[in-house]
């Protein structure tokens, strides 16, 4: 087909995610809601509940010190689902990525520990290109081969875990290598000084504040419909609300014995991935064409665009992502060990959905894995003070999720229905 009938693509699924942000009046907001296209509302509101029953039955909840502890503890659920949001949004799913992810984090582990002894700037990039190998190779098998992703996945679930355990085991250290390598450790457990904390804080606040303006002048330049002025003044008011509470929190003594201030590099390293995944995905040709074959596989390929192209960069981004999320993931636990949960990537996939990622394809976004993210994080971390069993962690996560699946498919049959 002609490459206008692919920039013609391109520019439908444009202007159908520039739709799906757009902002709008209240009445319009409420009529959307109630048609079952709530966006975000209900998960946030949930959030929100959550936070306020656990405050209630334990006031260490809002403590910095659990907080800052909620946040180290949400950046794994998180990456991970950013990670799945790639592969959700073509309609496919990674079985996997738990695994994918500690593999990675064991091959940076193992390779600079002291028997190899690799410097941290070879072995982290070598383990990120393996775990986007196997994203690689998942691509090749579901797009050259036409096997189900579930199917292929779940044999990598099962196939990794059984690598990871001989890597681990291999080392002869009793089933758990250690961290030993600074630069890996501080990834977590390192901080950024108060002041840089600050100008962390003030930079982004800044930035997200510019572009929000940026967005409505456009807008108004174009003759386009816009957000009333007082929702603009409102969402940059909660910015730095929000950016002043955690400014407060990261710089908050959280010592027994010593001073500790300031914000964990993990937060950081989570909004570098949230800015990046979320610029591929709405500012570039690659996230619009991964939006519109999880919409409409048939209608993009009849447009003339290469789908097994975009297809496998979702997942190696997947791999890739996951691989981040494994770097995090042996620096939180200073280590690797050959009993990794399988729970992680029902964890990744629940992040995902969670936040609001459909499961059909074509309708999600990286800040979706942060709120799912931070929603497990919370129950599990809110269980944890309140001494709840692991049972009820699992039991309250499962009903949260079905709760999640159940608006996405409400607002689906409405969407259909109108």
């Amino acid at each position: 087909m002609s490459l206008l009938k692919k920039d013609q693509a391109a520019s439908a699924v444009e202007g159908d995610l520039d739709l799906g942000e757009q902002s709008m009046s209240p009445r319009l907001l409420l009529k959307r809601i109630r048609q079952g296209d709530s966006g975000m509302v209900p998960v946030v509101i949930g959030l929100f509940v959550l936070v306020g029953y656990f405050e209630i039955r334990s006031h260490a909840f809002l403590k910095p010190e659990n907080l800052i502890n909620l946040f180290i503890q949400a950046t794994i659920f998180i990456l991970l689902g950013m990670a799945e949001i790639w592969v959700l949004l073509l309609g496919e799913i990674d079985l996997s990525v738990g695994f994918t992810m500690a593999l990675g984090g064991a091959v940076a582990v193992i390779l600079t520990d002291a028997q190899f002894h690799w410097p941290w700037f070879l072995a982290l990039p070598l383990a990120l290109l393996v775990v986007t190998a196997i994203g690689a190779v998942y691509a090749f098998l579901v797009i050259k081969w036409r096997l189900p992703s579930f199917i292929t996945t779940l044999a990598g679930f099962l196939a990794f875990q059984g690598v990871l355990i001989y890597l681990v085991d291999d080392q002869g250290t009793g089933g758990t290598i250690e961290v030993h390598e600074k630069v890996l450790y501080n990834l977590v457990y390192g901080d950024l000084t108060p002041l840089w904390t600050w100008i962390f804080i003030v930079a982004c606040v800044a930035f997200t504040s510019f572009r929000l303006l940026r967005k409505d002048l456009s807008r108004r330049g174009s003759g386009l419909s816009t957000e009333p002025l007082a929702f603009l003044i409102t969402k940059v008011s909660l910015l730095v609300i929000v950016g002043v509470v955690l400014g407060v929190v990261f710089n908050a003594n959280r010592g027994t014995f010593v001073p500790l201030r300031g914000m964990p590099f993990a937060v950081p390293i989570d909004l570098a991935v949230l800015a990046a995944g979320s610029f591929v995905l709405t500012r570039t040709k690659t996230g619009r064409y991964i939006y519109a074959i999880g919409g409409n596989t048939e209608a993009v390929r009849r447009s003339g665009v290469n789908v097994s192209r975009y297809k496998a960069f979702a997942f190696m981004f997947t791999g890739f992502t996951s691989g981040v999320g494994g770097l995090l993931y042996v620096s939180q636990l200073n280590g690797i060990n050959d009993s990794v949960p399988s729970t992680l990537t029902l964890y990744a996939v629940a992040a995902a959905v969670i936040g609001g990622t459909s499961l059909f394809g074509g309708r999600g976004k990286m800040i979706h894995a942060v709120v799912g993210g931070l929603i497990i994080a919370t129950i599990y971390n809110g269980m944890a003070l309140l001494s709840m069993s692991a049972s009820t962690e699992y039991i309250v996560t499962g009903v949260v999720l079905v709760a999640a699946v159940t608006i996405d498919s409400v607002a689906r049959r409405s969407a259909t229905s109108r």
